[in-house]
């Protein structure tokens, strides 16, 4: 039995007996302990702290000296003059084993630490990106012995990493030599590597030892927003967010009427492209400049979008997805890089990653959202609502999982609505209507005070009360129906119906009054009847879509239902199944993932096995596609009504009452009441 010191590591609890003189950061590598450290052992990046334990440690049967390790070294001492290190940390590249030792190594040393995000339930994100940094000193060029700058700093890597062979992108490769030379053949490069297998590319330098980070961009490019957020690829630590308007609005604010755009313009989908890389590359620029970073330091960027943006962004007309069997021109991953894509704003080696789509037009970003909330490992069957323009919808557990994509609209995100408006401050966020006075109050984005408190209109006069974005708009429907001033049709009662001025005569129909700013030069915020058609057209498809899915798999219930999206947080659960949104579930079975399209590329940003496993998990979902399935139309019918026509929503109707009243009287509602019954007779 070897008489070598025992050498202990937490939290990972491997272990080993080593010489002594051994650096711990050798033992550790041995290992295969999560030990970082991008110098190479020179003791100048800190990335390598370990906190030695010292005693009795009974569970690993040895006691730890307090002479366990080396005594401090010259380069300790000046990286602890220079930097400091915190009390109890050692370089683990310098301090040597002498006994038996355990070793914990931090958060902040490991090559995978976790990263923490909240949203429906605490989710770690193991780091474990694809591109990485590595210090290298490379001999200076010789006469005697002709190679290349390249080739000695492959040489280099080889020698002091273990790295065995790289590939250049050749935009770095003009950059290469006076980096060199400026950092006098000490040379910090990033080296990509799509999986384990493939051979490292070297696709950034910068002279000496680099410390101002690398970064990457996780974006959930949507119909109608473009969110992206800039992510430090060393620590996960989301440095920054920011989200535009998609311009490519102008061309159509939903899916089908770009493809239209394309179709019934030559040049229109090339139009579209550039416009969108156009708004990508100053998104980039935005991003880049609030997290006072360089755009040059933004080495990977991972797309996830439907398969229309999936489409336009690569520079491919998406007119096949127009018309069945909506064919992709690639449902695959694709890895590019910046240049390849047409983005100026990134390096030109910058690393692009697109996750694989699902089929038709269930795309990347349905698939991020499956990365994100992992339905095919749930025991109980869940139901994952994408909430925006095109609407995609999961549900799953164990057994099967099934995915569809539903046309909503852009309603929900406060288009096509009156007084509709994207969030900012100012917009109605939220609101409630008195049952018995028919009176409302409403709280703003910006002001956490309800417009009935003191200090609200103090707190709002900077931005003033401007309109109403997605969720102010649904909840203000579903208010209207649970103070009975709207009926299960969708029909707003007049003012004598009603008992409340509020609702006033608009043409053959009534409007709600919100808010009357008209006298001091603002808004008159209000509810309209095209509003609520709006709202039912949107609602309808989104629940149709999931009973699609129900009905595929054999069910008339799910166990729980997942909001997501854009502003998935933002929907009061008891608001959306009163408008029908979602099927019946108790209230504390809805729960919101904020936005999982965005998390789930910011997972495959972090860590490369994710890439794969999604690539593939979606082989085993099954697409639904709603635009050929006949019963779609047949529950997006019943779901006009407002919760539902013909579904009983038994859990909501424990914890409210609907009124039951009828305006429909003579009136109209656009598209509905006696006019429908009249056109289908």
């Amino acid at each position: 039995m070897s008489t070598d010191p025992l050498v202990v590591f937490t939290p990972s609890g491997k272990r080993g007996r080593f010489a002594k003189g051994t650096p711990i950061l050798t033992a550790a590598r041995q290992l295969g302990v999560d030990l970082d450290s991008v110098c190479g052992g020179r003791g100048i990046c800190s990335k390598c702290q370990i906190a030695p334990s010292f005693g009795d440690f009974p569970k690993h049967g040895i006691t730890v000296a307090q002479d366990a390790l080396s005594k401090w070294n010259a380069v300790e001492e000046r990286y602890q003059q220079k930097r400091g290190l915190k009390p109890g940390r050692r370089l683990g590249c310098q301090a040597t084993v002498q006994g038996d030792v355990v070793i914990d190594v931090p958060p902040e040393s490991q090559v995978h630490r976790q990263v923490v995000r909240k949203a429906a339930a605490v989710r770690a994100i193991e780091m474990d990106p694809a591109t990485r940094l590595f210090y290298v000193e490379v001999e200076e060029p010789d006469m005697h012995e002709p190679t290349g700058d390249l080739e000695r700093v492959a040489r280099a890597l080889q020698a002091q990493w273990g790295i065995e062979e790289i590939s250049t992108d050749f935009s770095t490769l003009p950059l290469l030599q006076p980096i060199l030379r400026k950092g006098q053949w000490r040379i910090t490069v990033a080296l990509h590597k799509r999986d384990k297998s493939a051979l490292p590319k070297l696709i950034a330098a910068w002279p000496g030892l680099h410390e101002a980070g690398i970064f990457g961009l996780a974006i959930d490019l949507g119909s109608t927003t473009i969110a992206a957020h800039l992510t430090n690829l060393d620590t996960g630590e989301v440095v920054a967010s920011a989200g535009i308007m998609n311009p490519q609005i102008r061309f159509g604010e939903d899916l089908m009427s770009r493809v239209s755009y394309a179709m019934m313009n030559p040049g229109g989908a090339v139009e579209m492209t550039r416009t969108v890389r156009e708004a990508i590359d100053q998104l980039t620029n935005d991003i880049a400049a609030e997290a006072g970073i360089a755009p040059a330091l933004i080495l990977e960027t991972v797309f996830v979008c439907n398969p229309v943006m999936h489409h336009l962004l690569l520079g491919i007309d998406p007119v096949e997805l127009g018309q069945a069997p909506f064919a992709l021109a690639t449902s695959n991953a694709i890895d590019m890089t910046a240049t390849e894509l047409g983005l100026t704003a990134l390096p030109g080696a910058a690393q692009i990653y697109l996750l694989p789509c699902i089929a038709g037009h269930v795309g990347a970003d349905a698939a991020a959202v499956a990365l994100s909330e992992q339905p095919g490992k749930s025991e109980d069957l869940a139901l994952i609502v994408d909430v925006g323009t095109n609407a995609e919808i999961l549900l799953g557990n164990t057994t099967r999982v099934l995915a569809c994509s539903s046309p909503t609209g852009p309603a929900f995100e406060g288009a096509q609505i009156s007084s509709g408006q994207r969030a900012a401050p100012g917009a109605i966020e939220a609101i409630r209507i008195d049952p018995m006075t028919k009176e409302p109050r409403f709280r703003v984005i910006g002001c956490d005070l309800w417009s009935d408190e003191d200090g609200f209109w103090d707190r709002t006069a900077a931005t003033g009360i401007t309109g109403i974005c997605g969720s102010g708009i649904i909840e203000a429907v579903a208010e209207l129906r649970l103070a009975g001033l709207m009926d299960a049709s969708g029909l707003i009662g007049s003012a004598e119906q009603t008992g409340t001025a509020r609702c006033l005569p608009a043409g053959r129909t009534h409007e709600y009054l919100i808010h009357d700013a008209t006298a001091e030069g603002g808004p008159r915020i209000t509810v309209t009847q095209g509003d609520i058609r709006a709202i039912q057209l949107a609602k309808s498809a989104l629940y149709a879509g999931a009973r699609l899915l129900m009905d595929e798999m054999g069910v008339d219930k799910v166990d729980r239902v997942v909001l997501a999206g854009a502003f998935g947080a933002h929907i009061s659960s008891i608001h959306a199944m009163v408008l029908g949104m979602i099927p019946d579930v108790p209230l504390d079975k809805v729960t919101s993932a904020g936005n999982a399209a965005g998390t789930g590329a910011r997972i495959a940003l972090c860590n490369v096995a994710a890439r794969r496993e999604i690539e593939q998990t979606v082989r085993r979902i099954t697409k639904v596609e709603t635009a050929i399935e006949p019963k779609f139309q047949e529950h997006f019918v019943a779901a006009n009504a407002i919760p539902h026509k013909t579904d009983p929503f038994p859990e909501l109707l424990k914890i409210v009452t609907l009124p039951q009243v009828s305006f429909n009287t003579g009136g109209d509602s656009e598209g509905g009441g006696r006019r429908r019954r009249r056109r289908a007779g």
